[in-house]
């Protein structure tokens, strides 16, 4: 991951704008400056689109869209701000918070009515943090049809995506972007651009970057993309950016274990509960999913059991992740407790006293209330771990997107979004609000890939 200068023999390869990465966040961005009619080129290190994205539940946090109206939901943009900074505990800079609330339902019924993307609202359950229900999803709930779907959007628009390609080093001259080095199965080719965008997530793939960063989290699962390999933060500290809170990141203490399956955090939010090995509870579930991943890490063995019943279960059947952990037998059944002991391996007397003195009403020893129905047979069970899915920190970016530089002036042609750039997750593991991976990637990319677009049309006007 270097820095050169431009190469004295010319590009292989000019293109107006150029975008590393092909999650969503890419191709939000991508087909932005198209709609903005700039020429783009979305290069990919993987076979194909895939990212974090592919491998999350898909949903996307949203205020004030016609979505939610049709489903009798009232939301505003600055009730989603204040939901954000309450759980990062106004840890995050409130421009940026601002800016992706109150861009997020635009940006969500542009990519419905202009793409056809079929969204609804999540209806049946509460995501820890959000004060209305504001989760945006495609049918099956699943990251991988989020991808596809903006893959095909991408391919109607005529905008090119190259795969096999990793960008190993930017070519830079002053404060400007001029190309990129990218490596392929025939060897290194050298692309030129007017304006580079960074969508290429985070560190969370990098073990060191990790352990240097967030070394409470350094034993988890990686469940994100192996080639989030922190290039962004990399070449910007090179280059002199300013980072912003790179010990923040998303984790999750709800991964089936070992089938690395996500199990939605429904079947926790429905009344759901875990347990050690020993049948104890060991925290307030309710907190949210994210900082579950250090707390289930800290049990014996790094793994605990999720236990619900089969009405959680049927609420939870929306999601095809929790379809396929119930196909390939990670989901264990009990008729009873003794049962579900047995299945389990978990103590049957310290089980039975555990699941019996769940409180009905007002709130338990570690602070969580139960308001809705006890839990009853049959019940269900899953053996989960800790994961970790995105770091949270990056690059610090102006409204635009531009990536900031330390001396308090922006890099003019360079943008990061998504997990390339800062999150709104506050420092750490706690300030994770359902969603926010994903509404930093769709958002900020729609904005950058605008940005990038206004500027060639500014650029070819003064030609």
């Amino acid at each position: 991951m270097s820095i050169l200068p431009p190469p004295t023999a010319g590009f292989d390869l000019n293109v107006p704008i150029l975008i590393v990465g092909a999650g969503a966040c890419g191709l939000v961005a991508a087909l932005a400056a198209n709609d903005a009619e700039a020429e783009v080129l979305v290069v990919e290190a993987d076979a194909a689109p895939s990212g974090s994205t592919a491998l999350s539940a898909g949903l996307i946090p949203a205020a004030g869209t016609r979505f939610q109206r049709d489903a009798g939901i009232e939301d505003t943009a600055d009730l989603f701000a204040k939901d954000i900074q309450k759980k990062a505990k106004g840890e995050n800079p409130q421009e940026l918070v601002d800016l992706l609330a109150g861009q997020s339902g635009k940006v969500i019924e542009w990519l419905a009515d202009r793409f056809g993307l079929p969204f609804s609202v999540v209806t049946d359950f509460d995501y820890p943090g959000h004060s209305r229900r504001r989760m945006h999803g495609l049918p099956t709930r699943a990251g991988r049809e989020l991808i596809d779907r903006l893959r095909t959007a991408c391919e109607a628009q005529g905008i090119d995506i190259i795969c096999n390609r990793r960008a190993t080093s930017l070519f830079v001259e002053g404060d400007h972007v001029r190309g990129v080095r990218l490596e392929g199965p025939n060897g290194t080719e050298d692309v030129g651009c007017d304006a580079l965008i960074l969508a290429c997530n985070g560190y969370g793939g990098n073990r060191n970057m990790v352990r240097e960063f967030m070394p409470e989290i350094e034993n988890a699962v990686w469940f994100g993309h192996d080639y989030n390999q922190g290039d962004a933060v990399t070449w910007g500290e090179a280059l002199g950016a300013e980072t912003l809170h790179l010990s923040a990141y998303q984790g999750h203490g709800n991964v089936a274990h070992p089938q690395g399956i996500l199990i939605t955090w429904a079947v926790i939010t429905q009344g759901g509960v875990q347990v050690n090995l020993n049948g104890d509870r060991f925290w307030d579930e309710s907190q949210g999913y994210s900082e579950a991943a250090r707390t289930v890490l800290a049990q014996p063995e790094g793994v605990a059991w999720t236990i619900f019943d089969s009405r959680i279960a049927g609420i939870a059947r929306q999601f095809q992740d929790f379809k396929d952990a119930e196909a390939i037998g990670a989901i264990r059944t009990a008729d009873t407790v003794a049962e579900l002991a047995e299945v389990t391996g978990v103590p049957e007397i310290k089980l039975t006293q555990t699941l019996f003195s769940i409180p009905t009403g007002g709130p338990d020893a570690f602070g969580r209330s139960f308001l809705g129905e006890p839990l009853q047979p049959p019940y269900c069970a899953v053996k989960v771990t800790g994961a970790l899915f995105h770091t949270q920190g990056g690059l610090k970016v102006d409204p635009e997107g531009r990536v900031c530089q330390t001396t308090g002036s922006v890099f003019p042609n360079l943008f990061a979004a998504g997990g390339a750039a800062v999150g709104v997750s506050g420092s750490g593991d706690s300030g994770y609000l359902s969603g926010n991976g994903l509404l930093a990637a769709t958002i900020l990319g729609h904005i950058a890939g605008s940005a990038a677009a206004n500027d060639m049309k500014e650029e070819h006007g003064h030609a």
